[in-house]
C-alpha cells in the first residue's frame, strides 16, 4: 500500500524535523506531544515501513526473532542464529522468507487502477541468483527455513523446516542442474529464481508451526490466501 500519501501531516512534520534539525528541537517535538499524537505518529510510521514494497526488512525481523532467533544484520549469510539446544552444539542459523499481501494492492486491481491481480500468500518462496556453492553450503549448515506470511503487516503464520528436508532440497537441486547441467558453478552466472512451493514441505515430520492464527480468525483472511495453501493451514490451526 502506498501509505505515504495517507500519511498524517504530523508525521511529515516531524520526520522533515528529525532529517533538517537538530536533535534536540526534534526531541522537544516529541515532548510536547500529546499521547495521542505520538500513538498516531508510531501507528502511521510502523504501517509504512511494514507494508512497504521495496523493503522487507522489518517482515523479516519479526519472523526471525518471533521464531526464536537473533537477528543478523548483515547482508550477507543468514537471516538469523539461535543456540542448539545441544550441550556444545553449533548454533542454528536460519533463513526468513517473509510475505505480504497489501489489500490497497487489491482494491486498486478491483477499480482498475491497478492492472495484474496481486498473489495470494501461498507458502512459496526462492532464493535469488543461486549457484552451487551456495547450494553445498546451505546442505552443509543445514539452516533452518522460516516462511511467514502477512496482511497488511499482520501476521498470519510462520512455517519452520530444516534445509535438509529432501523434498525441499533436491527440488532447489534440480533447478540448479537444469540451469548448469555439468553440475559446475561458471563465474558470473547465476539460477536467478531457486523456487519452492508449500508443497515441498509441508508434509514433513521436521515442519513446525511456530506461529497460525486460530480456524476461526484465519477465516477472516481467505481470499488473500491460496485455496490449497489455505486447507494446509486449516488443517494444522487450532
Amino acid at each position: 500500500m502506498c501509505y505515504y500519501k495517507y500519511m498524517n501531516k504530523e508525521l511529515a512534520e516531524v520526520l522533515k524535523i528529525y532529517s533538517t534539525d537538530t536533535h534536540e528541537r526534534f526531541a522537544s517535538r516529541l515532548f510536547n506531544s500529546s499521547k495521542e499524537t505520538l500513538v498516531s505518529l508510531f501507528t502511521d510510521l510502523l504501517t509504512t515501513y511494514i507494508n512497504d514494497h521495496n523493503s522487507s526488512k522489518l517482515r523479516e525481523y519479526l519472523t526471525v526473532t518471533v521464531a526464536g532467533y537473533e537477528h543478523s544484520e548483515g547482508k550477507i549469510g543468514f537471516n538469523g542464529y539461535k543456540q542448539s539446544s545441544i550441550i556444545g552444539g553449533a548454533p542454528i542459523a536460519c533463513e526468513a522468507k517473509p510475505k505480504n499481501f497489501n489489500t490497497d494492492d487489491l482494491q486498486k486491481y478491483q477499480e482498475g487502477t491497478r492492472r495484474g491481480k496481486p498473489a495470494t500468500l501461498n507458502g512459496n518462496g526462492n532464493f535469488t541468483d543461486y549457484t552451487y556453492p551456495r547450494f553445498k553450503k546451505d546442505k552443509k549448515e543445514n539452516p533452518h527455513i522460516l516462511v511467514s506470511g502477512f496482511v497488511d503487516g499482520r501476521l498470519i503464520y510462520i512455517l519452520e523446516f530444516p534445509f535438509a528436508v529432501r523434498s525441499f532440497s533436491e527440488k532447489l537441486e534440480r533447478q540448479l542442474r537444469k540451469q548448469f547441467p555439468d553440475g559446475r558453478h561458471i563465474k558470473g552466472r547465476y539460477l536467478r529464481s531457486a523456487s519452492f512451493t508449500f508443497k515441498d514441505y509441508i508434509s514433513s515430520r521436521d515442519l513446525k508451526v511456530i506461529f497460525l492464527l486460530s480456524k476461526v480468525e484465519l477465516e477472516r483472511f481467505r481470499e488473500y490466501i491460496s485455496k490449497k495453501f489455505f486447507h494446509a493451514l486449516h488443517e494444522k490451526s487450532n
